[in-house]
């Protein structure tokens, strides 16, 4: 009997086991694999479309919001206290912007990368050879600015080139260096460029020119300034691209005008409620974030501001920033990349090059950007004066965009500007979730 109980026990076992694994290796009913989700020409076009989403989702608030109230043109004016960390350059590791915005990048990458693996095998009449090419384009593209915005925020990261079909994909990726992160940029830049289109009108999906302006930023951060020149001077040659004047038209009349070379488009049905943080409440707004005393000075000098003053509305102390403006919409784009940038990317190569004055210098760049702005030409000159001006002048130019931060920091200006004299915080803590579920993820120095 005792035997027959024994056998008997062992049965039920294996038989559960058996049950149990069956269970377990069965697809869930309300998901599918990637792989076999993209294998059409609807689902190809449907998996671009949802990388798009998925950068316009952390540019929609959180990635600018890191770019500005971090440095000096923005403070912190609401109740929420993970703006006023990031006002205070007190921010802890589980910051839920810097988490929000670190994750969501991510999520962005692993979109694109299920597109670059999966949509080459897509075998439909209704897909062409030629439209296949531009979707891969585009998710080179957009894996590409989600690594430089990881990049200029966090440092050298993980570089996941794969889609993540399970957890075991995540394991035994190491921290890349900040060089090795800027590497896979630069060359999936250069296959974007490659599989990319370009046509007269399209501002918000990537061409080569898109491609190329993204390039041109990244040799700017890399200090390479012959190639920053360079790719900045391809985008700036096209036609397509014109500064709007006066200022405010690019953004008082926001959508896919010839400012843009690369913009995110909201809709009703897919809106930005990033105007929210702006404006003060008798608008309907959190107004979390304030323009700084320091830039509604200058932005209201008629000599260092001109026109650019239609950037704020309001009387002190309610003054307020107006370039997320649709207030009764929500359907204000995100300005990733405007020809505006280009010029000053030019300008400072040229300097750092000795381009100083004169025709096609740094000096006639920056010249280009005041004269739209209703200023006199720079009265700058010599290398430091010009360095100088031009980094002035993006401050007042992209006072309210995801640039100020960025540019102190890559310049090595923070300190002196911000007084932020520990330079660990230059970088934001990778958050603490992603350290505690991943050994093979290493905290930023200081945290």
């Amino acid at each position: 009997m005792k035997k027959i109980y024994l056998y008997s026990l062992l049965l039920i076992i294996l038989s559960a086991s058996v049950s149990c694994k069956k269970y377990l290796d069965e697809k869930p009913n309300n998901a599918i694999a990637t792989e076999d989700a993209i294998v059409d020409a609807g689902t190809a076009r449907a998996a671009i479309i949802g990388a798009y989403d998925r950068i316009q989702s952390y540019y929609a608030a959180n990635y600018p919001t890191l770019g500005t109230i971090t440095a000096d043109n923005v403070i912190f004016n609401g109740t929420l206290s993970e703006y006023l960390q990031l006002d205070q350059d007190a921010i802890p590791t589980d910051n839920v912007i810097t988490v929000a915005t670190y994750q969501g990048i991510y999520r962005a990458i692993n979109s694109a990368n299920s597109v670059i693996a999966y949509v080459p095998a897509v075998n439909d009449p209704l897909l062409t050879s030629a439209e296949k090419t531009k979707i891969l384009g585009e998710a080179y593209f957009i894996r590409a600015l989600s690594y430089f915005d990881l990049a200029r925020g966090w440092g050298g990261v993980q570089l996941q080139l794969k889609p993540t079909t399970d957890l075991n994909g995540l394991k035994g990726i190491k921290r890349s260096t900040l060089d090795q992160t800027y590497d896979q940029v630069l060359a999936d830049l250069t296959q974007a460029e490659q599989l990319l289109p370009e046509d007269a009108t399209t501002r918000n999906r990537a061409q080569k020119s898109t491609a190329r302006a993204l390039r041109a930023r990244l040799h700017l951060y890399r200090k390479q300034w012959a190639d920053a020149e360079a790719y900045a001077t391809q985008v700036i040659a096209n036609t397509k691209y014109a500064l709007v004047k006066p200022y405010k038209s690019f953004f008082a009349s926001p959508f896919l005008t010839t400012e843009s070379v690369f913009e995110l488009t909201f809709s009703a049905n897919d809106k930005n409620g990033y105007w929210s943080s702006w404006y003060p409440s008798s608008s309907g707004g959190s107004f979390t974030l304030k323009p700084s005393d320091g830039i509604v000075a200058k932005l209201n000098n008629p000599l260092i501001g001109g026109s650019r003053n239609a950037l704020i509305a309001g009387t002190s102390p309610s003054v307020y920033g107006v370039l997320y403006n649709t207030v009764a919409t929500s359907t204000d784009p995100s300005y990733v990349i405007r020809i505006a940038e280009l010029y000053l990317i030019r300008a400072e190569a040229r300097a750092q090059q000795g381009k100083l004055t004169g025709a096609n210098s740094a000096a006639s760049d920056l010249n280009i950007i005041r004269d739209r702005a209703g200023l006199a030409p720079t009265t700058a000159t010599t290398q430091a004066d010009l360095l100088q001006a031009i980094e002035d002048e993006n401050s007042v130019e992209f006072a309210f965009e995801a640039h100020r931060w960025f540019d102190l920091v890559r310049t090595g200006r923070a300190g002196v500007v911000l007084g932020i004299t520990n330079p660990n915080r230059y970088l934001f803590p990778i958050p603490l979730s992603d350290i505690q579920s991943d050994p093979d993820v290493t905290q930023n120095p200081g945290y």
